[in-house]
C-alpha cells in the first residue's frame, strides 16, 4: 500500500513523503498510531502544509534535545557479565538494560526503542547508537567486562619528560662537545696564521 506520512518516521521517511510499505506494517502500525493516512488524492493535497508542519516540528524538537545529544555522545557505559572462554556472554546486555543506565545518567527518559543495537552477546566494546530524533543520533560506547575482570580507566600516555639528572648529562656532553669544536677551530686559525708568517721561499740562480 501507500502511504502519506503524517510525521518522520525512522528509516522509513519523513514528514509529507508518500511511501509504499507492506499491508501489514501500514495497517498495524502506521495507520493506528497516527504516523501515516493512506495516499488518496484528498490527502496528497496536504504535502505542503504537512511538510511545513512537521519541519517546524522537528526545528524545535532538535533543539530541545541537542543538550542531550552532547551528553550522550562519547559517552561510556560499562557492564560485567558471566562469560565462556570465547568471550561470548552466556546472557546478553539487552536494549531495555542500555535504556535504563542512559537514563539514569542522563536523567532523560530513553527507550529500547531508540537503542539501535541488537542485544550485546561478546565482552569487549561496542558502538551503540541512540536515536534521539531522526537528525540526532549520537553514540555511546558499550563496554562489557567478565566477572572478576579488572576494569581499567582508559591510559592516556603523556611524553615522557627527561629526569634532572638526565637533562644535567645532556648538558654536560654538548658542553664537551662544544669545547672540542672551538679548540680545532683555534688550532686551524693558528696554523693559518703560521703558514701567513712564513717568508716565501726564493729560489737563486748560480752562476
Amino acid at each position: 500500500m501507500k502511504v502519506l506520512l503524517l510525521k518522520d518516521v525512522f528509516k522509513l521517511g519523513r514528514a509529507g513523503e508518500v511511501k509504499r510499505v507492506a499491508d501489514g506494517y501500514g495497517r498495524n502500525y502506521l495507520l493506528p498510531q497516527g504516523l501515516a493516512v493512506l495516499a488518496t488524492p484528498g490527502a496528497l493535497k496536504q504535502v505542503d502544509r504537512i511538510k511545513a508542519q512537521a519541519a517546524v516540528q522537528r526545528e524545535a524538537l532538535n533543539e530541545e534535545l541537542s543538550a542531550v545529544a552532547e551528553q550522550l555522545n562519547g559517552m561510556i557505559l560499562t557492564f560485567t557479565a558471566k562469560a565462556s572462554e570465547t568471550d561470548k556472554l552466556y546472557g546478553s546486555i539487552t536494549s531495555q538494560m542500555l535504556a535504563e543506565e542512559l537514563t539514569a545518567k542522563t536523567g532523560v527518559e530513553i527507550t529500547r526503542r531508540q537503542i539501535l543495537s541488537q542485544p550485546l552477546r561478546n565482552l569487549g566494546e561496542h558502538t551503540v547508537e541512540i536515536r534521539l530524533t531522526v537528525d540526532l543520533i549520537p553514540e555511546v560506547k558499550v563496554i562489557v567486562y567478565g566477572e572478576g575482570e579488572e576494569q581499567e580507566a582508559p591510559v592516556i600516555q603523556e611524553p615522557v619528560l627527561p629526569s634532572s639528572e638526565e637533562e644535567e648529562e645532556v648538558t654536560s656532553v654538548e658542553e664537551e662537545i662544544l669545547e672540542e669544536e672551538q679548540v680545532e677551530s683555534s688550532t686551524e686559525d693558528d696554523e693559518q696564521e703560521i703558514i701567513s708568517e712564513e717568508e716565501p721561499f726564493e729560489e737563486t740562480e748560480v752562476e
